[in-house]
């Protein structure tokens, strides 16, 4: 079909159309007949009739009650009949691809003008392609996924696996070797954790919690110990499967009678009496991906202590999906284990040393976590800037109001310092063994994820003020402010609560304090 043609008008002509049956506006220079949609308008026609929108310039009025993505769709494009002589369009809202020029929109490192010691020439060409890969192939699909609930489409999973995403999100590591990374953009010996923190925090900008999980975040968490503590074989039959999107793993430790109490764990496994197999018995709570998860990284009870054992979905598996504050793409789910039975070569790490391979995990996910936190801050402060600009009361825009002003000096200087810390954190990482991040760096990160998520609640509850009724409301102008508000806590929950991890960091320093040290 031919694309229909599209007039100029001067914006005299435009105002000699101002009745009911008659109804142009104009938007960013753009003219809209707006005649037979009155009827169909959200809120009603008295809006479109009133005698400063009807045949006259409405951009003003449009954004301050409309996000422009409404705009963007295909049957309000439908509504346009042409431009405005002589004049541009200049408003615009999410560009594929590019950065934000938003003032604290984007890290320091990415914000033009400014430097950065921590990213290379090849983190900077990554970014550009990871940004562009998350925008087109990845934001849609977490809009739609978070608000029906499905599973994160099979298509970005795949499109994922075939750049290898899925084996980046892992960290650096030996299982990168002999795989064409982003094309070919990095070599995997070269890859290091800020290509990870590049990852992660591209696919929170989509300001989508629950599919931010859902995204095979349970195998984030749930397949390190596999490859950590794995057999040979074992890992020749799980890992590339999981690499390519075919298979999906997570992590079940939490119970309903044991979350951050690790050692208080109920689901048992005891050997066959011919000693070639475990049969698992006993329940796991809150287990993100486990509702779609193929394999089980479980913590179960045996008789030397603590024990890791992969268990495969099948005969004795049950799950059931758990609804919580975010969104069920993220298939958060209760496992019911009855009499299922494992083969003892799914053991990963030594028999009753499950502890330590529990532990192993730790620190990379809350990392993880941070990462995203950090980024997903960051998108709130984008938000509420355009919001406190655009927004009038009083006669003034939001901005004007020194209250305002002071709530997003707090949320910028908030966003700046969590993500300062974690850059400095992830160099640490980039120049440490994994046995040297387990001794230096457990209890900054424990710091670094209470810290960062107490901010993170701090700027919703900021950012819900700025944004007033609509922070509360799950569509609309607010809707990504409303959401951030409704899943924040999350992050503060998951990987360990905050007070329990800011008594970590306290007790690892406590373990280097000098035995002399005296006032």
């Amino acid at each position: 079909m031919a694309a229909k043609e599209l007039k100029q008008f001067t914006l005299e002509e435009v105002a000699e159309h101002n009745k009911p049956d008659d109804l142009w506006v104009v938007i960013d220079a753009k003219v809209y007949n707006l005649s037979r949609f009155k009827d169909l308008h959200p809120g009603g026609i008295s809006v479109l009739t009133d005698g400063e929108i009807a045949g006259q310039d409405a951009t003003e009025a449009f954004y301050g009650l409309h996000r422009h993505e409404v705009l963007e769709r295909p049957q309000y494009q439908r509504l346009q009949i042409g431009s405005i002589q002589g004049e541009q369009p200049v408003i615009y809202s999410r560009i594929v691809g590019e950065i934000s020029d938003v003032p604290y929109a984007e890290p320091t490192w990415l914000s033009q003008g400014y430097h950065s010691p921590y990213y290379t020439e090849n983190h900077r060409k990554f970014q550009q392609v990871m940004r562009r890969f998350a925008d087109e192939f990845i934001y849609e699909d977490a809009q739609a996924r978070e608000e029906d609930g499905k599973r994160p489409s099979q298509s970005v999973i795949d499109k994922m696996a075939a750049v290898n995403l899925h084996a980046m999100r892992m960290g650096p590591g030996k299982h990168l070797q002999g795989l064409t990374l982003m094309d070919g953009l990095v070599k995997p010996e070269e890859f290091n954790y800020f290509h990870e923190l590049i990852i992660t925090q591209e696919i929170a900008r989509c300001g989508a919690r629950g599919y931010g999980d859902g995204l095979m975040g349970g195998k984030v968490i749930g397949l390190p110990p596999v490859l950590n503590f794995g057999s040979e074989a074992l890992k020749a039959r799980v890992v590339p499967e999981v690499f390519a999107g075919k298979k999906f793993i997570c992590l079940a430790i939490s119970e309903a009678q044991a979350g951050s109490d690790v050692m208080g764990l109920q689901t048992t496994a005891v050997k066959s009496e011919d000693g070639k197999e475990w049969i698992v018995n006993g329940t796991k709570k809150w287990i993100t991906n486990a509702t779609f998860a193929d394999y089980f990284t479980v913590g179960c009870k045996t008789e030397d202590g603590l024990t890791v054992i992969l268990v495969e979905r099948g005969p004795g598996v049950e799950t059931r999906q758990i609804k919580t504050s975010y969104s069920t793409t993220a298939g958060t789910a209760y496992i019911t284990f009855d009499n299922v039975r494992v083969p003892v070569e799914n053991t990963l790490g030594e028999e009753g040393r499950g502890i330590f391979v529990i532990l192993s995990n730790f620190n990379h996910e809350r990392w993880v976590m941070c990462c995203s936190s950090a980024r997903s801050q960051r998108g709130v402060v984008e938000e509420c800037l355009k919001w406190a600009t655009q927004r009038k009361a009083f006669g003034k825009p939001l901005i004007s109001q020194a209250v305002i002003r002071s709530k997003l000096a707090a949320m910028i200087a908030r966003t700046e310092s969590v993500q300062s810390w974690l850059e400095n954190i992830t160099y640490q990482m980039c120049h440490m063994t994994y046995k040297q991040q387990s001794q230096k760096l457990a209890g900054q990160i424990a710091f670094l994820k209470s810290y960062s998520t107490q901010c993170a609640q701090e700027t919703a509850k900021d950012a819900v003020q700025i944004f007033g009724g609509r922070g509360i409301t799950r569509t609309g102008m607010g809707r990504f402010v409303e959401h951030y508000h409704r899943t924040v806590t999350f992050d503060a929950l998951l990987g360990g609560a905050e007070d329990v991890l800011a008594d970590l960091g306290v007790r690892q320093a406590m373990r280097a304090m000098p035995q002399n040290a005296r006032l």
